[in-house]
């Protein structure tokens, strides 16, 4: 049996989490999400997974807070940015810590997140 691959969502907007995590579970994934940097890093430093989603406006702890924790940590988990920040230096700041992909969620319908997801894992 072809093991599902595991996907993090770092997302504080509930209802976006909610329906990439049906989406992404509809096409085969296992998905967890968490609404908050520090609860996913924390999960990151107990699991592992084969992609993370991360929004970069969030309480607590923010997307970039959190990049640096996975670098810090060592963690090398590719990461997708789904933000409504879309200024070139926030695109800039993302790519030097590695991001392998920067969606504006206004702009990006769930489904060509889960297409390039579908894509990137299979």
């Amino acid at each position: 049996m072809n093991k599902s691959k595991k996907i993090l969502i770092i997302e504080d907007e509930k209802t976006l989490a909610r329906a990439l995590e049906m989406k992404l579970a509809r096409a085969g994934f296992e998905v967890v999400a968490v609404f908050n940097g520090e609860e996913g890093v924390a999960l990151l430093q107990k699991e592992e997974f084969a992609l993370i989603l991360l929004d970069l406006i969030m309480p607590k702890m923010d997307g970039f807070m959190v990049l640096a924790a996975l670098r810090e940590e060592k963690i090398k988990t590719p990461v997708m940015v789904l933000t409504n920040l879309n200024q070139a230096d926030d695109i800039k700041r993302t790519k030097e810590f590695g991001v392998k992909e920067f969606f504006i969620k206004s702009n990006t319908p769930i489904i060509n997140i889960v297409e390039r997801v579908t894509k990137i894992l299979k």
